[in-house]
């Protein structure tokens, strides 16, 4: 690769996945320059996920379909290689970052990529050495991956990425389940890549964490490039404008003063769940254990669970839904200690990872499970909670095909069927554009209002501040 020519050059790309009736990606072209930082926007479903792939090579190498254009990455026509090939010279950094990983060690994951390139092991040392230096790592090394916070798991496979000095970094929602501490992190490690000169593109939501990093802001809009604006253009345009184009906002500091008047003590009477004195965590790993102040949640009422990654948030809800039994203290139901079976049966919960609850073969039959399918008055609020959450052009599809907002919105949709009177979200927001996260903020206004009691653990602060009544900072109550 020259040092003159861009690290990418897209040629008329366009990109079909099998069986998908119309292009992800459509007649897409653009260069990105050797050092730049470019942030790929816009609403879920543009194409920005799909270009990410085809400028890695993933597409078509593993995500198969039709392609059509020419793909130049790092001087390299894609077309014409193996994806090893492309190995040493681009690092990717997943949404879900559980699913790059190689190892359950720290310190074997970021060897990982020097071992496969044949590197002696004493160059593989150094390597290690170098990134977590770079990115102030060293006391997450030779530790457990499974026992490290999102926060953590997100630094580790960003050097892991960067282990073997690539040329070009492609995120993908990097930041979609972090708190705002691990997104500083994120910021920071963006600010080392670029003073390296390594060129990184990132397609995310959550723009407000790029502002100065950033050198350019290329919306997508149905699988096409529609804007391609430098940092300060993109910047000075107000916040209508963002808004239109279904992008995040720019400027937190509106929404995290909301959320600092929402967080205030209310009185538990009459609550549908309520605790008392309760310790969570799980038997034999006491590390984990610790004590939660006492709260209540009431009908009519949408309550944000928040608090930096770690603190306890998704423990917490799930002992409010009887998945975990308390260490100590109890969960009351309607003022009754209630069992863990009595809050299960009370409860429904929407896991931060929909891929461990959903196991039908079409989206429709998801939001079926437990409910008469012969019963067309059931079946026709079924597809009418499809249409409300955009999903009816899905229903006949298999959950897992789904990209990881719409697997979110099933989550969320077999929420509404369930009936139940507690219902519970952790991070049902996470991957999602403007449009839809405030369109899960209303189907929760319209559950609150019918009568439930809403548990929402969340980082977005766009959410929280924009539709909870009340807010737990549970990392501040430790």
């Amino acid at each position: 690769m020259n040092n003159d020519d861009p690290t990418i050059r897209s040629q008329h790309v366009e990109f079909t996945y099998d069986g998908a009736v119309e292009p992800a990606v459509h007649d897409t072209s653009l260069a990105v320059e050797p050092g730049e930082c470019v942030v790929l926007c816009g609403a879920s479903g543009c194409g920005k996920t799909t270009y990410t792939r085809i400028i890695n090579a993933l597409v078509p190498s593993f995500f198969h379909g039709a392609f059509s254009g020419r793909q130049y990455t790092c001087g390299l026509d894609t077309a014409g290689i193996s994806i090893d090939q492309l190995t040493p010279l681009v690092g990717s950094v997943f949404q879900n970052p559980k699913t790059q990983y190689f190892n359950a060690n720290t310190t074997d994951e970021l060897a990982f990529p020097a071992e496969n390139m044949g590197y002696t092991p004493e160059e593989i040392n150094r390597r290690i050495g170098e990134v977590c230096e770079r990115f102030g790592i060293a006391h997450l090394m030779d530790r457990s991956i499974f026992r490290l916070s999102g926060g953590q798991k997100q630094r580790i496979a960003m050097a892991a990425a960067v282990v073997l000095s690539p040329k070009l970094v492609v995120l993908d929602e990097p930041t979609s389940n972090l708190d705002a501490a691990a997104i500083a992190d994120m910021r920071q490690m963006i600010e080392e890549l670029k003073a390296q000169g390594m060129t990184v593109v990132i397609a995310e939501h959550r723009l407000a964490w790029l502002n100065g990093v950033a050198d350019r802001y290329v919306v997508f809009d149905g699988g096409r490039i529609v804007q391609d604006y430098a940092a300060e253009e993109f910047l000075s345009l107000g916040a209508g404008c963002i808004a239109a184009m279904g992008l995040r906002a720019l400027d937190l500091e509106p929404y995290r003063a909301k959320i600092r008047l929402l967080d205030q003590p209310v009185e538990s009477s009459d609550a549908v769940v309520r605790t008392r004195g309760l310790r969570i965590g799980y038997r034999g790993r006491e590390a984990f254990a610790r004590p939660v102040p006492d709260m209540a949640f009431h009908a009519g009422q949408i309550v944000g669970v928040m608090g930096g990654n770690g603190c306890g948030k998704s423990t917490l809800v799930r002992t409010l839904t009887g998945l975990i039994e308390p260490l100590a203290g109890a969960v009351e139901l309607h003022g009754k200690p209630a069992k863990p079976h009595d809050l299960t049966r009370a409860g429904f919960m929407v896991m931060q990872d929909v891929n461990y609850q959903l196991f039908s073969d079409g989206v429709r039959d998801e939001l079926l499970i437990g409910l008469d399918d012969t019963n067309p008055q059931i079946v026709d609020q079924a597809n009418k909670v499809l249409a409300s959450l955009d999903l009816a052009p899905f229903a006949e599809r298999h959950p897992m095909s789904l990209s990881g907002g719409q697997k979110q919105r099933v989550a969320i949709a077999s929420a509404l069927m369930s009936g139940k009177e507690f219902i519970v979200l952790d991070e049902p927001t996470s991957g999602l554009d403007r449009f839809h996260m405030e369109q899960v903020g209303r189907l929760l206004r319209q559950l609150a209002d019918q009568g439930k009691a809403i548990a929402v653990v969340t980082h977005d602060e766009e959410l929280a501040a924009g539709w909870c009544d009340r807010i737990i900072n549970l990392e501040r109550s430790l």
